[in-house]
């Protein structure tokens, strides 16, 4: 099992598990909804976060991996003008 479905399975476990604890505590329906609607915008704001980072990690990845890429498409370039001057003095 993935690292991200455990994580996710653990984030869903306790959201539920918070929004179970809320739902039966003795209080009034409109103090339930009121913990109920900010436990939601907290979760929210904690998720976007949390997927906001890891946007930013991937395209860091991202990033660096394109200019390895560039910088060793540019190296085979360079490689096979050298090889056709070499190729060209010969003659």
């Amino acid at each position: 099992m993935s690292t991200g479905k455990v994580f996710l399975g653990v984030l869903v476990g306790a959201a539920a598990g918070a929004v179970l604890g809320v739902l039966f505590a003795p209080a009034k329906g409109s103090s339930v909804r009121k913990k109920l609607y900010k436990k939601g915008e907290s979760e929210t704001d904690s998720l976007k976060e949390k997927f906001n980072a890891f946007v930013d990690a991937v395209t860091e990845k991202f990033d660096k991996t394109k200019g390895e890429i560039e910088y060793e498409e540019q190296e085979i370039i360079n490689a096979e003008e050298v090889e056709k001057e070499i190729k060209a003095n010969k003659r």
